[in-house]
């Protein structure tokens, strides 16, 4: 019975390897934040639908405005996110073990869950910053993604090393565009467990780019001296 089981892992371990490496289970590891960023979007559309046929008729141009801009750059997030998801390449080296492969799916899906949470309307000044921050947030993460390209990846792999454009001072500026982007999110839906959720979402944050910094390493020779003249995140302070 054991000479017979052993047969059978060793059997199936190739099948298992040339299964990871097949466009199949590419695509596979893609679809669930692909499904999360277009559910999430087509959730917040919805909400977005309803508030424009229940919108008081006396509430004020301005804040009307800002109400209908944080709305809309919350869907534009999830929308851009499933683009990314669609693009990126295959890899060329991954991380090992369990934790960077959690690490990175948690630290992925946490974040959206505030929006399952009672959104609150904002004064005119907190919807104006939570609005910019937004805005900013998708502005710098678009500006990132274009020049990550294929490059692009949830999980901690290595496909290209990009030092041009931010990438020549900071070497995570997606991440900082995240948490621009979700700290108007959660403004959004303040409250001490979104507010704790926010601070999971950037220690989890942080402990991706430590994982995927040690699978550019590995894979790329230069990486180490890159790693000396450039930041992670904030010039000159981390």
């Amino acid at each position: 019975m054991g000479s017979a089981h052993s047969i059978g892992i060793v059997r199936v371990l190739p099948l298992l390897a040339r299964f990871r490496a097949s466009p199949s289970y590419d695509a596979l590891m893609r679809f669930p934040m692909l499904a999360w960023s277009v559910a999430s979007a087509t959730f917040l559309a919805a909400q977005f639908l309803k508030y424009e046929r229940e919108v008081d008729p006396m509430l004020p141009d301005d804040l009307y405005a800002v109400n209908v801009a944080m709305r809309l750059a919350m869907i534009a997030f999830f929308v851009t996110i499933a683009a990314t998801v669609v693009m990126r390449g295959r890899p060329r080296g991954k991380a090992r073990g369990w934790e960077p492969r959690v690490t990175a799916l948690v630290g992925t899906f946490l974040i959206y869950a505030v929006i399952f949470f009672p959104q609150r309307p904002l004064p005119l000044t907190a919807g104006i910053v939570s609005t910019v921050l937004l805005l900013a947030g998708n502005a710098i993460a678009i500006y990132c993604l274009s020049h990550l390209g294929r490059s692009f990846s949830i999980m901690p792999e290595a496909r290209e090393l990009i030092t041009s454009g931010v990438y020549r001072y900071l070497r995570h500026p997606l991440y900082l565009a995240e948490m621009i982007g979700v700290t108007g999110t959660v403004m959004q839906f303040w409250s001490v467990w979104t507010a704790l959720i926010l601070a999971a979402q950037i220690a989890l944050q942080l402990r991706r780019m430590h994982n995927e910094e040690i699978v550019l390493a590995a894979v790329f020779p230069g990486y180490k001296e890159y790693q000396r003249r450039t930041a992670r995140i904030l010039p000159g302070i981390y």
